[in-house]
């Protein structure tokens, strides 16, 4: 029953203004606002537009030349082309693109590859994992038990002799390499003899660090003891939301049970028009990739080491803060996760509350997550770094008012707006436009 103080509907009409209109106020938003959120990214304007094509309205249900449904062929040729741009870009003899998100391909993995009630070894949401290795995620929508990692804090990674004493003794299926937090590469390699001793296969979610892994900037599971790779494609790699499955074992049957879990299993149609996205993203990751990844490293460094220099509790120090794209800030004595997160993000600095070891809610952590992958697209370089750490410590420690940094964190902006490493280099990143091509006003 309608609430009788509420204000009169809207028109359908006005509805749809309402919704066109608050996209183009996020779309102004982010324009002007410094992005450290680090699973997020932006596409090249040549991968954009193949979401509004004419694929979004298809279904290919099967694979390339063993569909269901006709119509397919440019389907077919697009995906082809996909798969082998996977393949050669990550070495591997086995991929398949009709995931459609990070979290699918990993249901994927466990449909493929775990049955219901065997072990899986996993790290903690608390050292970093992502949610899906939970009892309220895909873990336990599988019903799959986890084993969880001894893990060294200081050194925010695997510690391995403790571990392989509880895989030994705990003789998981599976064990899953990846996190949400993820600084530094995992000890695979290390690993890898004790998963052949207890029979287990190697699995790698490779969400954050795929561009990483693809630009040469960080480890090569695929190569160095994991049979399987999934990932989302849409953070250091900057492709569309869509997900991934890399194969590299010397037993065909696991790529055949990774493809028939793919589907029928967990998708039925693969959203087509991301698909295509994947493909244009992963052509210019062989082409910008290299130069990316190094930068996106370079500037994960460089904004630890000035929010070190400017008192901030940043994880990690003797190891040099991250590896990658992402750094870890410990911020209870500026106000915890929670707070900060808000504070910033009123002053423009868009971030997200995480939980770091130690901590026990999720809701309230004690930490911040930052990551460079957004700010590095836009061509944001060292410099733009040390300033973004200025912009943090004038708010959260020298008490400058929000409305100034805001300005600032516009001002900043202002010089990167255009989307880089790509096709079609220098477009608006943010802007929003309509459908044909004009901006909307």
């Amino acid at each position: 029953m309608a609430d009788p103080s509420s204000p009169p509907a809207a028109s359908m009409a006005e509805v749809v203004e309402q919704v066109r209109n608050a996209v183009r106020v996020h779309s102004r938003r982010f324009e002007r606002a410094i992005p450290l959120i680090a699973s997020e990214n932006l596409l090249s304007p040549y991968a954009k537009e193949l979401l509004i094509s004419d694929f979004h309205s298809r279904y290919a249900e099967g694979l390339p030349g063993e569909r269901y449904y006709e119509g397919n062929e440019q389907v077919d040729e697009v995906e082809r082309i996909c798969l082998d741009l996977a393949r050669r870009l990550f070495r591997c003899s086995f991929a398949d693109v009709r995931p459609i998100s990070g979290t699918v391909a990993n249901l994927a993995v466990l449909k493929a590859l775990a049955a219901p009630g065997d072990l899986v070894g996993t790290a903690r949401l608390s050292d970093g994992a992502h949610i899906s290795s939970a009892g309220f995620g895909a873990f336990g929508l599988r019903g799959v038990k986890p084993v969880h990692y001894a893990w060294d804090e200081e050194r925010m990674t695997i510690d391995v002799p403790k571990t392989r004493a509880l895989l030994l003794e705990a003789r998981p299926k599976l064990c899953l390499f990846g996190l949400s937090l993820f600084l530094f590469p995992l000890p695979v390699k290390e690993l890898a003899p004790t998963l052949q001793e207890i029979g287990a296969l190697g699995w790698y979610d490779a969400a954050h660090v795929l561009g990483l892994i693809a630009g040469g900037q960080f480890q090569d599971p695929l190569h160095e003891g994991c049979s399987v790779l999934s990932a989302s494609t849409h953070k250091t790699l900057p492709g569309p939301q869509h997900g991934l499955l890399l194969g590299e074992s010397k037993d065909p049957e696991v790529g055949r049970k990774l493809a028939s879990a793919a589907f029928p299993g967990v998708t039925s149609n693969h959203h087509l028009n991301a698909m295509a996205a994947l493909a244009v993203s992963l052509a210019e990751t062989h082409e910008f990739g290299r130069a990316y990844a190094k930068q996106v490293v370079a500037n994960a460094r460089a904004l630890a080491l000035a929010l070190h220099e400017r008192g901030f509790d940043v994880l990690a120090e003797k190891l040099g803060f991250t590896a990658s794209h992402t750094i870890a800030v410990r911020v209870a004595k500026e106000g915890g996760g929670e707070s900060v997160a808000q504070r910033l993000a009123a002053a423009g600095i868009i971030t997200n509350k995480n939980l770091l070891p130690g901590d026990t809610s999720p809701k309230h952590p004690g930490g911040i997550r930052l990551g460079s992958p957004e700010v590095t697209r836009v061509g944001m370089k060292e410099r733009e770094m040390v300033r973004i750490a200025e912009l943090l410590d004038d708010l959260l420690h020298k008490g400058v008012p929000t409305e100034r940094v805001l300005e600032a964190a516009a001002e900043l902006k202002k010089g990167f707006t255009g989307v880089q490493y790509c096709f079609g280099a220098g477009e608006a990143a943010y802007r929003y436009y309509d459908l044909v091509g004009r901006p909307v006003s």
